[in-house]
């Protein structure tokens, strides 16, 4: 029997003192911490999700414009899940239950099939792999087209950082990235430009009254193909993020004013692809059929 909580079933993963729990829904990341340190924000299995908080975000991040896109010579409509802006955002599987493919006491693989449907009726497969190791919390998404026809695909992921006992003002954050994406008042992206002012974080710097909720482009990699986020706290501690080629660019959001976060931590979203790539086919996934796409990302505690 499935558990009744909105987070689904619980699965707990440890590695000496470094303790994180997945859930069902969504396949989340609802807490990881390295003792008493949390390293995302936790959140309770009897709460439904603050803002997509540790979900997969599949078959795209981000968001859509009008929900409304045009692939192969088709024209599909999906569910505007954030009316405000009048977008679809974060894909279709953040509140979806995934079930349990293969477990160990350090590891996790949960698999969900979508179901197709008029908005988007490609029969994906999406494996989502966690694994507790030396260097924290590695993740592993496969994704898989199932169907007859190439579906358009893309991923991204959204843990809040945590900043220990202190605040998101008390905090440096350090974005391993070249270029800035521009975006209009619904957050839809209109260019990009060469990172600077407060978008240069390319060098730690502090948070204090910056308000986020960006993309970013160009990521700077280090000898082994990694491009990183490096969230400091008032502790001195770090939350270190990184992610290889397969996820080409990051999203920040500080959360002010959401439910349940307000500054509480820093969402730091590794992508694919960025908001609208259904309608732009920048840096989408075309996936043919029987083909995979496989995406790698992790994070820690310095």
């Amino acid at each position: 029997m499935t558990s009744p909580f909105p987070t689904g079933d619980q699965h707990e993963l440890r590695l000496g003192d470094q303790v994180a729990v997945i859930t069902s829904v969504g396949a989340s990341i609802r807490e990881y911490r390295v003792g008493d340190r949390d390293v995302v924000l936790p959140f309770a299995a009897e709460s439904l999700a603050p803002a997509f908080s540790g979900a997969v975000l599949a078959p795209w991040p981000n968001r859509i414009r009008d929900g409304v896109y045009r692939y192969r010579g088709t024209t599909y409509q999906l569910h505007l899940s954030e009316p405000p802006r009048g977008v679809a955002i974060h894909g279709l599987v953040a509140t979806q239950r995934f079930e349990l493919v293969e477990r160990t006491p350090e590891s996790v693989t949960l698999r969900h099939d979508l179901v197709p449907t008029p908005g988007y009726p490609w029969p994906v497969r999406v494996e989502q792999t966690y694994r507790l190791t030396e260097r924290g919390l590695d993740v592993t998404t496969v994704a898989t087209n199932l169907g007859a026809d190439v579906a358009p695909y893309g991923v991204g992921y959204h843990p809040w950082l945590s900043p220990g006992d202190g605040t998101v003002d008390d905090c440096t954050l350090q974005v391993d990235a070249a270029r800035h994406v521009e975006v209009d008042n619904r957050l839809l992206p209109t260019g990009s430009a060469p990172v600077s002012g407060v978008f240069d974080l390319r060098e730690p710097r502090s948070l204090k009254d910056v308000v986020l909720d960006d993309a970013w482009l160009e990521p700077i990699r280090d000898a082994d193909g990694l491009s990183w986020i490096r969230l400091t706290g008032a502790d001195g501690r770090t939350v270190a993020m990184w992610a290889d080629e397969t996820l080409p660019a990051w999203q920040v959001c500080t959360g002010d004013g959401l439910e349940g976060i307000d500054r509480g931590g820093v969402a730091a979203e590794p992508m694919s692809c960025i908001a609208d790539a259904f309608r732009t086919c920048d840096l989408l996934v075309e996936l043919e059929p029987g083909a995979t796409h496989e995406a790698h990302w992790g994070v820690g505690l310095l």
